[in-house]
């Protein structure tokens, strides 16, 4: 009778729902990733895909079991405060969640700002590729207060775009792909692959926003694990594509000179100077909607925070029932990010921020095993392996980029101490969760 019942219920079904997935991930992230992928894996650059996707399968089954059990617009945040309750650990993750969403903001303007970057010809002022920064992140931001229904009602023809570009740039140039170019001699050390998996790992995280829709979705006890693992199994074969068309058709030393701009560069042995500006067309696009998208989720994941008592007021005040602080603020934020802090840096801070969060959310699967009828080791594996992944980036970052783990270090010792001074400034107790209790009974003190 239940399944008959959730048979019956409007929403979204199986393709829309795997759509919300594939869009989330297909967004920015690979436009802005790939280059620094290939200048640190090399040859072995598909395998980095494959190390990160493989993360990203085993998170998206702590992910699935979790929105079927609780299906709400709360996502990450939800499932996080429902397993360990509302304490300064969980509150400092979850403005961690928050600033992570920032930095993704920003890496996706810069991106946009190299892709358009390419229209310019001769030598560029560095003040001009700012002001393309800044121009990704500010237009979006208008949209954001006045009408966002402009970017969010075209998003299926942006991500069919997108998908349908990426798919001319992989038929054309696999014929053109030279195996030598994938000679074991050509890659990098066994860490520095993995380490260039956990870099780009960003590109993948947008599969968790199927979360955030779960509650709409027609049979979700079908559905939503079907359209956790299909879209992240989709994605890791495209990601995969795309990355051996770029290794085996270009030289790495053009890849090193493209580097913020590698996809177009890829388009072009096969498809020349017209496929070089399809794809910095469509990199423009999926850039700006992912800005639009992620802007306009992280003014509303910070209204929830805030109404939560986890931020400040300011960001729960809406203007023409919109959260015009909170988008204002957000927008801020990541103008200064993107501006200050160079790519590999961003990707570094984006990813490990994700990694966090996801070691979090397969811990809070992992605790719930039993309330959402999963494995209980999986999430655990899934947990450990993200903890592996964090400290394998960090500890190549201290080597090779130190201002990325001292970024990322103080973003974790601001978001604890922000958590721990304002819950005393609101003189709100801290609440550790009781064993004797249940984990939602203990959310919902």
């Amino acid at each position: 009778m239940k399944e008959t019942q959730e048979a019956e219920k409007p929403g979204v079904g199986l393709f829309g729902a795997m759509a919300i997935g594939i869009g989330g991930m297909v967004g920015g992230g690979i436009f802005a990733v790939l280059g620094e992928a290939v200048t640190l894996a090399h040859g072995a650059t598909v395998i980095a895909f494959l190390i990160a996707g493989a993360i990203a399968l085993l998170t998206s089954y702590s992910y699935a079991h979790l929105s079927v059990r609780y299906p709400g617009h709360g996502g990450t945040v939800a499932f996080i405060d429902t397993a360990f309750g509302i304490d300064l650990a969980t509150g400092s993750i979850n403005l961690m969640l928050w600033l992570s969403y920032l930095v993704t903001i920003a890496l996706y303007a810069v991106a946009f700002g190299s892709y358009a970057l390419t229209f310019f010809h001769g030598p560029n002022p560095s003040w001009l590729r700012h002001v393309l920064i800044s121009t990704g992140i500010v237009l979006p931001l208008v949209i954001n207060l006045f009408n966002v229904e402009i970017v969010s009602r075209s998003e299926t023809l942006i991500v069919v775009l997108k998908l349908l570009l990426l798919a001319a740039v992989i038929t054309a140039g696999l014929p053109h792909v030279q195996a030598s170019h994938f000679a074991a001699s050509t890659w990098g050390g066994g860490l520095t692959v993995a380490a260039a998996g956990m870099v780009i790992f960003v590109a993948y995280e947008g599969f968790e926003l199927i979360a955030n829709a779960a509650g709409d979705i027609r049979t979700p006890t079908v559905t939503l694990p079907r359209a956790f693992y299909g879209s992240v199994l989709l994605v890791i074969i495209l990601y995969c594509l795309v990355a051996a068309v770029t290794v085996g058709t270009l030289p790495e030393s053009q890849i090193i000179i493209a580097k913020d701009y590698a996809l177009a560069a890829a388009a072009k042995p096969a498809m020349g100077e017209l496929g070089f500006t399809l794809v910095s067309i469509s990199a423009l696009l999926a850039t700006f909607s992912a800005i639009n998208a992620t802007i306009y989720g992280n003014a509303r994941l910070g209204y929830k925070l805030a109404n939560d008592r986890e931020l400040p007021q300011i960001l729960e005040r809406k203007v023409w029932n919109e959260p015009v602080q909170g988008v204002l603020i957000v927008g801020m934020l990541s103008l200064l990010i993107a501006n200050l802090i160079d790519l590999t840096a961003i990707a570094i801070l984006a990813s490990a921020g994700f990694l966090l969060i996801f070691a979090i959310t397969n811990a809070a699967a992992s605790r719930l095993f039993r309330e959402i009828g999963c494995n209980r080791w999986l999430p655990m594996l899934a947990c450990l392996a993200c903890i592996v992944a964090l400290l394998v980036l960090l500890g190549e970052s201290y080597l090779d980029n130190p201002a990325a783990l001292w970024i990322f270090m103080a973003f974790v010792t601001v978001s604890v101490l922000f958590e721990l001074l304002y819950t005393h400034v609101l003189a709100r107790p801290l609440r550790l969760p009781d064993p004797a209790q249940s984990p939602e009974e203990s959310a919902k003190q």
